[in-house]
């Protein structure tokens, strides 16, 4: 039997559907073509004009009205033969027709076993999209997290900064001191000034007391 080919091309998909060179009509022609040409013996002649010429041989002789029931047998016996020369092929040809539909068969199992691992594969691919988008964040969060800590680094320790604190708050409390000092001395020398003043004009009142 001759086996439908099967064109490939470019870009061509496993799931899509199949392309073959003949359809099943012209496989039919092809076939029959074929049983009709076909020779099993050395003579050459096709088969099926051999089986032809046999039977019409027996149907000419069972048509006669003479005492022909040897020559009917004998020819009955000889289209038989051939008729079973002609089966052989026939039952290899099924036999490969059989052979092609479990290999079909087998072929759409494992074109549907591809489809779904290529499916099962596009899954894994966005589930790593995914993963890889998290990735990156869960990174960025990392390095800045990184950042952030070589900036604490970056800073003196916690007993360096205390003790600075501690003696500015010292610095403080003295400035404040030594400010609240200058007020009462200010305020003092203010005292003084206006008692000062008021000797002055009390000395003159009585130095040059009035005509």
């Amino acid at each position: 039997m001759l086996k439908s080919r099967k064109v490939s091309g470019r870009g061509e998909t496993t799931g899509g559907a199949a392309h073959y060179a003949f359809g099943a009509l012209e496989d039919d022609i092809i076939i029959k073509h074929r049983l009709l040409t076909r020779t099993t013996t050395t003579r050459g002649e096709p088969p099926l004009k051999k089986l032809q010429k046999k039977f019409t041989s027996f149907a000419l002789e069972t048509e006669k009205d003479s005492d022909n029931y040897a020559d009917c047998e004998r020819l009955a016996k000889a289209f038989l033969q051939e008729l079973r020369t002609f089966e052989l092929p026939l039952v290899k040809t099924k036999a490969v027709i059989d052979a092609n539909v479990r290999e079909k068969e087998n072929f759409n199992e494992l074109n549907d076993e591809i489809n779904r691992k290529i499916v099962e594969a596009q899954d894994d691919i966005e589930d790593l999209k995914k993963q890889l988008e998290e990735s990156k964040v869960e990174r960025k969060h990392k390095e800045e997290c990184e950042t952030i800590r070589k900036l604490i680094a970056a800073q003196p320790p916690r007993s360096e900064t205390q003790k600075l604190i501690n003696e500015l708050e010292k610095e403080i409390a003295a400035l404040e001191a030594e400010n609240t000092a200058s007020s009462r001395t200010l305020e003092l020398r203010k005292k003084q000034f206006a008692l000062l003043l008021h000797v002055c004009n009390s000395t003159s009142s009585e130095d040059y007391p009035l005509i």
